[in-house]
C-alpha cells in the first residue's frame, strides 16, 4: 500500500462551483452596470476562504460604493440567481474527478476533504453528486475560527483523519488553499482554476498539474 493519503479542497477541484458563482456574480453585475473589473478582483479575493470572510471582502469592495441597500441587493440577486441555477447544488463535476477517486479507493488510499464550505453544504454536495463513498472524513470552513491561508483547517482535519501532514497530499486550486496547506507541513498540489499558478505557488506546490487525470498519473508513479 502506498504510504500517503489525499485531503481535496472541494470547490473549484472536484465541482465546477467557483466559476458558477462568479457568472452570476458577473451577470448580475452586468445588469446593472456595476465595476465588471472590481467584480473579478473581489470575486478572486473570496476565492478559498469561509463565508465570514467572504462577506467580509465583499462588504469592503461594494459597501462603500453601493451602500448598504445596493451591497445587500447585489449579494441577494447573485445568490438567488447561483440557487435557482443549481438547485440541490448540482455543480459540474471537475474532469477526472471520479477517475482519481476511484484509483485512490481502489488502492486503499486513505482520502478526506478540508473545505472553506461548511460541512453541512460540503456531505449535501458529496452525497448528491454519489461520491460520498469515497471519502474517510471531511472538514468544513465552519469548523474553524480563521479560514485559508491559515492552516487551522488543514491541521485539524489530518489530526480527525489520523493523517500525518507529512505524509499528505492536499490537492488544490486557490491560492489562499496552498498556502495553507504547505504552512501545515503537507505536501501541496495545485490544480489551477480561475486563477493560473505564480511563481509563489510554483515555490509553494509539490508539484503543478492542468487538471485531475494528470494528477492521478503522478500518483501512480509513486
Amino acid at each position: 500500500m502506498n504510504d500517503y493519503n489525499v485531503i481535496f479542497d472541494m470547490d473549484g477541484v472536484i465541482f465546477d462551483s467557483e466559476r458558477a458563482l462568479y457568472d452570476c456574480w458577473v451577470e448580475v453585475a452586468r445588469e446593472h452596470g456595476y465595476d465588471l473589473d472590481l467584480v473579478r478582483e473581489t470575486y478572486i479575493k473570496c476565492i478559498g476562504t469561509n463565508n465570514n470572510q467572504t462577506t467580509q471582502i465583499y462588504e469592503d469592495a461594494f459597501l462603500p460604493i453601493l451602500g448598504p441597500e445596493g451591497c445587500r441587493d447585489f449579494w441577494d440577486e447573485s445568490n438567488s440567481l447561483h440557487k435557482e441555477r443549481y438547485k440541490d447544488g448540482l455543480f459540474p463535476i471537475k474532469p477526472g474527478v471520479k477517475e482519481i477517486l476511484e484509483y485512490l479507493h481502489g488502492t486503499g488510499i486513505k482520502i478526506g476533504i478540508a473545505s472553506s464550505s461548511r460541512k453541512e453544504t460540503v456531505e449535501r454536495q458529496i452525497g448528491v453528486a454519489g461520491l460520498s463513498h469515497y471519502f474517510d472524513g471531511i472538514v468544513g470552513g465552519d469548523a474553524v475560527k480563521i479560514s485559508k491561508p491559515n492552516p487551522e483547517i488543514y491541521l485539524l482535519a489530518c489530526s480527525e483523519f489520523g493523517f500525518e501532514p507529512e505524509k499528505t497530499f492536499a490537492i488544490e486550486d486557490s491560492f489562499n488553499g496552498i498556502r495553507a496547506a504547505k504552512a501545515a507541513g503537507m505536501r501541496p498540489i495545485m490544480v489551477p482554476d480561475m486563477i493560473p499558478a505564480d511563481e509563489e505557488m510554483r515555490s509553494l506546490s509539490e508539484r503543478i498539474f492542468t487538471d485531475l487525470t494528470e494528477t492521478m498519473g503522478y500518483f501512480r508513479t509513486l
